[in-house]
């Protein structure tokens, strides 16, 4: 702790703003320490191995983007598998396919053309007579009519985020999209995978050269720690960092329910999502389908969403507008604050992809020599 400024920066969080951070100002000479709470790198895309299987430790994550400077980047650390996500929701025991496609409409109300799907939904909007949508209800009755929002929406999205879709922003359901070709492909971007030996350790390959000490809290030794470098670079929560001055950001948090069961597969799809209030997790994971891994063994996590309260894991801002004008205050200080940059999910307050997080990064660093 003796030797001032060993270090040009200090990264606080070994996540993927962390460690793409880390890796390319190392890679252009600087002197990067990253000190990371948990004992791993990784951040909320670590994975582990269980039973030969690579096992999403915090929800099933999917790399996608059109950005080929984004996806070249990340093709240096790990070779990544080709996995196209094709969810599958169930309600009330009834599969459908996702997202909201001809399948779906079939599935639905059995037409096959999307002229017969179109003239479907159409009259549904037409019905609700919205306009102009106020709330997340509204815009998805709006966007795909009464049915689908009733089937494959509500009940999904009130326990994702503990309220009645009639108090939430309409602009959580742009996320969803709609369409009328036989396509489950449910991102439309032109690059997308998962890494083959699991993204652990492609954050691990990036930090290879970084000096990382795992299962420090920054904030129990932050003004030493401080003191190590000229520059920290931030990426946890916002408002923590300010140490609460104009009150808590709200967020969800979720808990993980992970087993391993004796047999070869259990639900066939790697994304099963559960659209019935009256079930209490909102998905299901198996693992082994994303790398096409395991024998006769399985390992499935069920995803429980959860109320946020200070110690729990923050997973999901809620950016409506009390807590974006609560966020605005804290980034109004950030840009204030000298010496520390603030990036990623956290620092940002807002939901991002993996891609939107290294072109973040991209963004920070370009100009810096």
């Amino acid at each position: 702790m003796a030797n001032k400024k060993k270090y040009d920066y200090l990264i606080v969080g070994a996540g993927l703003f962390g460690a793409c951070f880390a890796q390319i100002m190392t890679e252009r000479g600087k002197r990067c320490l990253v000190v990371e709470k948990r004992q791993t790198a990784g951040g909320n895309i670590a994975t582990e191995c269980v039973d030969g299987i690579t096992v999403h430790k915090f929800g099933a994550h999917i790399f996608h983007t059109s950005d080929r400077r984004v996806w070249e980047y990340v093709n240096r650390f790990a070779e990544f598998n080709g996995f196209i996500n094709t969810p599958i929701a169930n309600y009330q025991g009834k599969l459908y396919n996702l997202p909201f496609n001809m399948f779906t409409f079939y599935q639905l109300w059995g037409c096959k053309t999307p002229a017969e799907a179109r003239a479907i939904i159409d009259a549904q909007r037409a019905a609700s007579g919205i306009t102009e949508p106020k709330n997340l209800e509204e815009k998805a009755i709006m966007t795909a009519g009464e049915d689908v929002y009733r089937t494959l929406i509500k009940g999904y999205t009130e326990k994702q985020w503990g309220r009645d879709c009639k108090y939430l922003p309409p602009f959580i359901i742009g996320r969803v999209p709609l369409r009328f070709t036989f396509n489950n492909n449910y991102f439309n971007d032109d690059f997308q995978g998962v890494p083959k030996c699991g993204y652990t350790a492609m954050v691990n390959n990036m930090l290879d050269g970084t000096e990382l000490i795992t299962g420090v809290d920054y904030f129990s030794d932050k003004k030493n720690l401080d003191a190590f470098a000229e520059t920290v670079v931030y990426t946890g929560a916002i408002d923590r960092f300010f140490d609460y001055r104009y009150g808590e950001l709200e967020y969800r948090s979720l808990r993980f329910e992970t087993e391993t069961l004796d047999m070869p597969d259990y639900q066939g799809n790697a994304v099963v999502n559960y659209t019935e209030y009256d079930v209490p997790y909102t998905r299901i994971i198996e693992h082994k389908h994303f790398n096409n891994e395991g024998g006769e063994r399985t390992v499935i996590t069920r995803e429980y969403p959860q109320k946020f309260e200070k110690g729990s894991e923050p997973y999901y801002p809620i950016n409506d507008e009390k807590n974006s004008a609560l966020y605005a205050k804290y980034a109004t200080l950030a840009r204030k604050t000298k010496n520390v940059i603030f990036g990623g999910r956290l620092a940002d307050y807002k939901y991002f992809d993996m891609d939107d997080t290294v072109s973040a990064v991209f963004a920070a660093t370009d100009g810096i020599a």
